[in-house]
């Protein structure tokens, strides 16, 4: 029985059927009310002073704030909507894979994580809440590689690409501002523990068999090579599969009809 499973066993009942689609339904609404009243986004976002002063709601509206996007355009509201539809995706793509308690298990540690990097951080960082669908993301790139999607409904890529792209940016970010990595670290931690090394261990594991399997085909007869060779004529079971051979008085080996000679 794994960690997970006795975890499980005992906090079942946190289990979340379908989180990340009501994450996403969460960021709908207030993408709507930054619509209604754009003022409105400067409250959510988080603000460690604030929250110490009693702003407490802020430690949870930060994860939907979306004022630095700007007001809504047209091409925000498509984007919203492609958006939408791929946090669908992935956050039914992990429960397939991993069961609701590990997805949402996997959820969980993310926001922790998240919140304590915010407050351990002496400046605010934007858009902290849209660091849950990079993990959720890279994670399903882990699992289904091959999975192939409509990038904004019409250009057809594998997740796999998507997923080293990401990598690639997360990576140049950390690169051109280093103070970040702590925070990236501690924002990606779920998936770097429930995914990245599991994925490690697998494709170890692949690669160890496939070495095994080499050195046993090594020791094994090189392929082709006769068992059976005739004295008289050098036919072979390997040139001729259907012949017959015996040892004749000789201690030699013939095929069927040089045998009699």
């Amino acid at each position: 029985m794994t960690v997970i499973d006795k975890l499980e066993r005992r906090f079942g009942w946190i289990s979340f059927p379908g989180f990340l689609r009501f994450y996403a339904l969460f960021h709908v609404l207030v993408f709507v009310i930054q619509f209604i009243r754009s003022d409105v986004g400067q409250l959510f976002e988080f603000d460690r002073a604030k929250i110490l002063s009693g702003e407490v709601w802020r430690v949870a509206t930060f994860f939907f704030a979306t004022a630095h996007f700007g007001p809504p355009t047209l091409m925000s509201i498509v984007f919203l909507i492609f958006a939408v539809n791929f946090a669908f995706m992935i956050g039914d793509g992990l429960e397939a894979a991993w069961g609701v308690f590990k997805s949402s298990l996997f959820y969980y540690i993310g926001i922790v994580l998240t919140i304590l990097a915010n407050f351990a951080y002496p400046f605010n960082i934007p858009l902290s809440g849209f660091v849950l669908y990079a993990s959720a993301f890279l994670a399903f790139a882990t699992l289904f590689p091959k999975t192939e999607i409509l990038l904004m409904f019409f250009l057809p890529v594998q997740i796999r690409f998507l997923g080293i792209l990401q990598g690639l940016v997360v990576v140049l970010m950390v690169i051109a501002a280093p103070v970040l990595l702590p925070y990236v670290l501690l924002g990606f931690a779920n998936y770097i523990l429930l995914a990245g090394i599991p994925a490690l261990r697998g494709t170890a594991r692949v690669i160890e068999a496939g070495q095994r399997k080499k050195r046993f085909n090594a020791a094994k007869d090189p392929a082709g090579e006769a068992f059976h060779t005739c004295a008289a004529c050098e036919r072979t079971d390997v040139s001729d599969p259907g012949l017959e051979f015996r040892v004749g008085g000789d201690g030699r080996e013939y095929c069927a009809e040089h045998l009699r000679d």
